[in-house]
């Protein structure tokens, strides 16, 4: 398969992949801003990277909306408190543990922004028909890709969970059928965490690669 656009397949050179290599191992998920706005055309380049991601019959399912009402703001944050408190509460004997961790940035961050699945995502059968969640797949893709950038750009990045996506669909007036995933904090930050703050605050540990790489089997069968 060739073309006049097409890229000889060629290794980066040394620097270029250490570049590369270094934006996966400095990424982190970000919960301290500083209130310094994102310049418009850094935010466009996030948006650019995160928009190129692989998707799987190239069905594109993400959508975004970048929230500049502070209003809105609070009224996310609120949704987020309050599933911060539920999921506390799930975690039984794990609860004041996790109450005293910061697991968001929505009221700090220079730019928030909310990633969801589409509507109509049902008419993608090509690579879903056995594997619907593929279309979440996809979107995790774009939300890595603007990780990533993020980290060449100097700007932190925080991937928040914690949100019922029914109550946030209904704030957002979402069509029926769309899902958001995430709620996108991003913005500068005064230092990068030296490692992953859930390992900082001893609440989890990367496991070793042994225990996740299996050869012909099952890891570890």
């Amino acid at each position: 398969m060739s073309s006049p656009e097409a890229v000889a397949a060629q290794p980066f050179t040394e620097a270029e992949r250490e570049a590369v290599y270094r934006a996966i191992a400095e990424r982190r998920d970000m919960r301290h801003f500083l209130p310094d706005p994102v310049a418009p055309e850094v935010l466009q380049r996030l948006l650019w990277a995160a928009h190129h991601a692989p998707s799987v019959g190239y069905m594109q399912p993400w959508r975004f909306i970048r929230i500049t009402d502070r209003a809105l703001r609070g009224a996310m944050h609120a949704l987020v408190e309050e599933e911060r408190r539920a999921t506390a509460r799930a975690l039984g004997e794990r609860e004041d543990e996790f109450m005293r961790l910061k697991v968001e940035g929505v009221l700090d961050a220079g730019e928030v922004l909310v990633v969801a699945l589409a509507d109509g995502r049902e008419r993608h059968v090509f690579g879903r028909r056995t594997l619907p969640e593929m279309d979440l797949a996809s979107v995790a893709c774009a939300i890595e890709n603007m990780w990533l950038a993020a980290r060449a750009e100097g700007l932190g990045l925080g991937w928040v969970s914690i949100f019922d996506p029914l109550k946030l669909a209904g704030l957002l007036a979402m069509p029926e059928g769309a899902k958001p995933v995430a709620i996108l904090c991003v913005g500068h930050v005064a230092a990068y965490y030296p490692r992953p703050m859930l390992e900082i605050e001893r609440w989890a540990e990367r496991m070793p690669m042994a225990e996740v790489l299996g050869e012909n089997a099952w890891p570890g069968a």
